[in-house]
């Protein structure tokens, strides 16, 4: 900041004074030369959040303030684990499920940390076990309704049918090439083609890549349409981003389906079931049922600090073919049902039940 000529030299002191008592977030190389070891992994972690972080305005966090607060915590006698300490603290304000920090090893020297919330999916359902019982009482809740025993494929894709309706799990958005893909879909697809409509079921699913969810979407498009717009954070500035890049999603695949889609979400559907949920939401022939997906688009920006530690962050902006940005707030369903433990005591899935309602009404 310049100051004018004519500043009184009290005002200088008092400024002066202050420099000193506040922490300056921008250091120059010169000043970065006379840090300690564990100065200098704080000075670049903060640094590179403060140049690539996306979101500091929506998650309503002052970074410049965090700095002050922690920075003077750190010094040459820092220990790792002190450091680890202060640097998850640095970053819990965020409370993001694409920031991460994580030591690599085995035993003590092991540690993650990541500030995102938990999903009141998994409140609900905080075990592999009560997630198994949940899985195994959907099954229940279709073969009550005349439909098959759920087929697995390559662990990712879970699917039955009724006799005028199918019904199809996507576990994750990722663990398939390409042509593997393909041919799933094809032999998917295939074998729900004479039905009249489907509900797809991306609850619990903890995302993947933007390619997987574009494959599948385009097996139920009628045509070209914006899938979504990204954005890519590049400065200090709140506005310092790159252009905006659109995506398309367009016809694609050996075998395609026209019927009705009641696509089931909840806030444990993340990252990449994010981005599916969004596309979806834009299909004249689908329904969103359950609760509104968890909220977190961008990729995951991967880096290393000089110490070998790795962390990631969230450096994109989506947004919708209408051009909202849905981070934090995940996409709203059309019909709002809730899974609860109670649930499993009544054997039966209402979200399931109110799917299959609207798809009768509906043929």
């Amino acid at each position: 900041m310049n100051h004018p000529k004519n500043t009184s030299c009290w005002a200088a002191l008092v400024l002066v004074a202050f420099s000193l008592l506040a922490p300056t977030p921008a250091l120059s190389q010169e000043g970065k030369a006379g840090l300690s070891a564990p100065e200098k992994i704080f000075e670049e972690l903060w640094g590179v959040f403060n140049e690539r972080y996306a979101f500091f305005k929506l998650k309503k966090v002052d970074w410049k303030a965090q700095y002050g607060k922690h920075r003077p915590r750190v010094s040459a006698k820092t220990t790792d684990d002190e450091l680890f300490g202060i640097l998850s603290e640095l970053l819990a304000p965020l409370k993001d499920g694409h920031v991460t920090l994580a030591i690599k090893g085995k035993g003590k020297k092991k540690k993650e940390f990541c500030p995102e919330e938990q999903a009141d999916f998994e409140r609900e359902f905080p075990s592999r076990k009560l997630q198994k019982k949940f899985w195994n009482m959907v099954a229940d809740t279709l073969g009550a309704a005349g439909f098959s025993e759920p087929k697995e494929l390559a662990e990712i894709f879970f699917y039955c049918r009724g006799k005028d309706l199918g019904y199809l799990r996507i576990a994750e958005m990722e663990g398939l090439g390409k042509k593997a893909l393909d041919r799933a879909l094809d032999r998917i697809l295939g074998e729900l083609q004479d039905t009249r409509g489907i509900i797809i079921d991306i609850r619990a699913n903890p995302g993947g890549t933007d390619d997987f969810v574009y494959r599948v979407v385009n097996r139920f498009v009628d045509k070209k349409r914006v899938g979504h717009y990204k954005k890519t954070k590049k400065g200090s500035g709140e506005d310092d981003f790159g252009e905006l890049r659109t995506r398309y999603i367009e016809p694609g695949g050996a075998v395609r389906y026209k019927g009705y889609l009641m696509v089931l979400t909840n806030d444990a559907s993340y990252s990449a079931a994010d981005v599916f949920a969004m596309l979806m939401a834009d299909l004249p022939q689908a329904t969103l049922i359950g609760d509104h997906t968890n909220g977190i688009f961008s990729d995951m920006l991967e880096k290393k600090l000089s110490n070998g530690w790795k962390y990631s962050l969230s450096h994109q902006r989506y947004y919708s073919a209408a051009r909202v940005c849905y981070e934090g707030k995940g996409i709203p369903v059309d019909v709002e049902i809730l899974n609860t433990r109670a649930d499993l005591k009544k054997g039966s899935d209402p979200v399931i039940a109110r799917a299959l309602e609207l798809l009768g009404k509906r043929l």
